[in-house]
């Protein structure tokens, strides 16, 4: 190993690097969050306009790679100096450089919270199979979280091939064993789906998304059957405090449905780095 490799892969070079490498993802991220569903919105279109000739097919070609990124305020093309993580948000006061319109800070949020997410993972697992695993899970997460805050949407595009390659990763049991991990992303699924059910048939309402259901088994899928009721029951706890706490502000009506992904997502991230937290929070050692 030369002295560079070794450096980087030592604490604090790794923290470091990883930092530094989450800041740059982070800035892709936001182009996922922004784009996505923009895109899956053009192919519904399409789709729709091959069965019906008054509805016309939409002009603008949009992918994550293309155009290059613009001000949403002024359409503005973003030079790459004024595209630097982080940095470049700090230095132009959080506005855009040609109107002068604020910059929305989920920009650097994003960015942040991807840098810190992969710093963690980096002193949680060191080098190897279980970092690259896990800085795909959190990056993964992390635009799951934001399109469901704005959209009320968990594309299949993302929940799906996660479950499948958390499916693959624990072959070689990097976050649990292959039979915990199907068992984990099976019961993840039905978990959900029962509780769906229960709720439609009580209420004559739909309590959540498909969606849910499958990124909840990609969590089972990835962190195992054990990592269910951790996730389950601190997702449900939060979810409900911050929903009842928002309806008593009045920042919320009673029948606003409220996004739970985020809280799926963030109780995913909680066990991955600390596994043992239920049975902490129970017996209180």
């Amino acid at each position: 190993m030369d002295p560079l490799e070794e450096l980087i892969r030592a604490q604090p070079g790794l923290s470091i690097s990883l930092a530094i490498l989450g800041l740059v993802v982070g800035s892709f991220l936001n182009v996922v969050i922004y784009r996505l569903p923009k895109m899956m919105e053009a192919q519904w279109q399409r789709d729709f306009a091959e069965f019906s000739s008054d509805v016309p097919e939409p002009s603008e070609k949009l992918s994550l790679a293309f155009p290059g990124s613009r001000c949403p305020h002024c359409d503005a093309e973003i030079k790459p100096r004024q595209n630097i993580p982080l940095l470049s948000y700090l230095l132009l006061g959080g506005k855009c450089a040609a109107c002068k319109d604020p910059i929305s800070v989920r920009y650097p949020v994003v960015e942040a919270v991807t840098a810190f997410l992969w710093v963690l993972c980096g002193l949680q697992f060191g080098v190897g199979n279980a970092l690259a695993g896990a800085m795909f899970l959190t990056a993964v997460l992390v635009v799951l979280t934001a399109i469901d805050l704005d959209h009320q949407l968990l594309p299949d595009s993302l929940t799906l091939p996660l479950l499948w390659i958390g499916l693959l990763l624990n072959v070689d049991n990097t976050f649990a064993s292959l039979e915990s991990a199907v068992l984990g992303a099976v019961f993840g699924y039905l978990c959900l789906w029962a509780v769906f059910w229960l709720f439609k048939i009580v209420t004559g309402k739909e309590g959540m998304g498909y969606g849910d259901f499958k990124l909840l088994a990609a969590l089972g899928a990835w962190l195992g059957l054990a990592a269910l009721p951790t996730i389950v029951l601190l997702s449900s706890v939060v979810g409900a405090v911050l929903g009842v706490a928002l309806i008593l502000t009045g920042k919320q009506d009673r029948e606003t449905p409220m996004p739970f992904g985020p809280f799926l997502a963030g109780a995913g991230l909680i066990h991955l780095f600390y596994p043992n937290v239920l049975l902490t929070w129970v017996t209180g050692a």
